[in-house]
């Protein structure tokens, strides 16, 4: 597999206040992670600067040039009280949804096979009309409409495996029948969402998993529920909110996931992408916040992308 990997030094000036569990720290170890020879075969690109209009895509105008004004020439500005904003982070936003749209292109002409994004800030809580849970802008809603208007791919599915439910890019797509999202995530948990009876317009697929779930709980509901609803969906491409914070060691939340667990759903959404849309798969960093967690859960995870 050819497989892409963007990243830039800009996500490391989106600063976050002090003890912030999403901090600068989580991409160096990500860097260190992928410096080794096996990961020599990876096709490194820097992560181009979007322009602020391509966020309209899954924003308002108007929302987007909220997030604009906002951002100061000095310190910290809060949006809520898990979200904010350093000088840096204008940038940093724009070059994630920058990844996001260059991943797209590429994997969308046959330049690469796949593609994984380590980013920041994460994108999956950022709704319609609201940055919020670190996120301020949707990266991977933004690939999907981007992939469907500039690439003509009529069905995107996207697949959340972050502990935390992406209740940004379920209100994107409510009432969008040809992009389907399916998420596992720890309920009850942060941001409240994601119940099963939570369906859009027969496009979403929510499999919430109790505090306490490990392996074979996580496999069980995405083999029961998201990977035949993929199946049944038959994408031209499938997205992936990659969030690691499901990992045993993670600090936010409740689940037991092993480093193998992300490994094998990378290995089931990739033979789904093998029957259903030319191997066409683009991975986008969420969530993660034990450094050596995230480290070897992101290594297993492009392994996979790479090897199969």
């Amino acid at each position: 597999m050819s497989t892409l990997y963007l990243t830039h030094p800009a996500f490391l000036e989106h600063l976050t206040p002090f003890g912030h569990p999403e901090r600068p720290d989580r991409l160096r170890a990500i860097e260190e992670a992928l410096g080794g020879d096996d990961f020599a075969p990876l096709t490194r690109k820097s992560a181009p600067m979007a322009e602020a209009e391509t966020a309209v895509l899954a924003h308002p105008e108007a929302f987007v040039e909220a997030i604009a004004r906002i951002r100061p020439s000095e310190g910290l500005v809060r949006i809520d009280a898990d979200t904010s904003m350093s000088p840096g982070s204008w940038e940093a936003a724009l070059r994630a949804v920058g990844a996001a749209i260059a991943a797209v292109d590429d994997v969308m002409t046959g330049a690469a096979d796949n593609a994984f994004c380590a980013v920041r800030p994460p994108g999956h809580h950022a709704e319609t009309t609201q940055a919020m849970g670190f996120c301020l802008f949707n990266n991977v809603a933004i690939a999907a409409r981007h992939a469907r208007q500039k690439h003509g791919a009529e069905r995107v599915a996207i697949v959340d495996f972050d502990v935390h439910h992406g209740n940004g890019t379920q209100d994107i797509f409510w009432e969008d029948a040809d992009v389907f999202y399916g998420s596992t995530h720890q309920m009850p948990l942060y941001p409240g969402t994601g119940a099963p009876a939570e369906t859009g317009v027969g496009n979403i697929v929510n499999a919430p998993l109790p505090s306490g779930s490990g392996s074979d709980t996580f496999r069980e509901a995405m083999e029961l529920a998201i990977l035949p609803a993929i199946d049944r969906f038959e994408p031209d491409l499938i997205l992936i909110s990659a969030g690691f914070d499901a990992h045993e060691r993670d600090p936010l939340a409740g689940l037991n996931l092993q480093d193998a667990d992300f490994v094998w759903i990378t290995r089931k959404l990739m033979a789904l992408a093998e029957r259903h849309c030319g191997n066409r798969v683009v991975s986008m960093l969420e969530g993660g916040y034990d450094l050596d967690a995230l480290s070897s859960a992101v290594a297993g995870h492009v392994d996979a992308l790479m090897n199969g």
